[in-house]
């Protein structure tokens, strides 16, 4: 299972608008706002919120992964967008973020969420990965740069 297959089909923003950390998060599940993965998209939000009030998904050099597993989805979901300007997302390296990857599972499919996880933050520790993100300016280009580094995981 690779992560590029959950962001193709417009789950994907080149350009976040949000500035706060609440403001990302909402702009990336609004993505689902219609999805037939999606049951419930406001507890969807608030798991994925009270998740991020435990402990921030701000991970360091610049990226977040705000996640949560919810029985309010079907199936897994995932976005990703990046902003111009880093925000404050209280990141364990105390670094503003601009790479933001949502991730949110079934309460039971715990195993797949941990190794989706896991392959993000490999990813994210690559510098190069983490600049070619940067870099890319469309959505198309952005999703080309994470099938790429895929390759090596996959």
């Amino acid at each position: 299972m690779k992560i590029s297959d959950f962001l193709s089909g417009g789950k994907i923003i080149a350009e976040l608008k949000g500035n706060t950390k609440e403001d990302i998060i909402n702009e990336l599940i609004n993505l689902y706002a219609d999805d037939e993965k999606i049951v419930d998209i406001e507890k969807v939000r608030k798991a994925v919120v009270d998740r991020e009030k435990i402990m921030s998904t701000g991970v360091g050099k610049g990226f977040a992964i705000p996640h949560a597993k919810t029985n309010d989805v079907n199936d897994i979901i995932a976005a990703f967008g990046k902003l111009k300007e880093p925000v404050n997302f209280d990141s364990l390296d105390k670094e503003p973020v601009n790479l933001v990857m949502l991730l949110v599972a079934k309460e039971n499919q715990v195993g797949i969420h941990i190794k989706l996880l896991s392959r993000i933050s490999r990813m994210i520790n690559n510098e190069d990965f983490r600049e070619a993100l940067i870099n890319a300016e469309t959505e198309s280009e952005i999703l080309s740069v994470f099938e790429e580094e895929e390759k090596k995981y996959i």
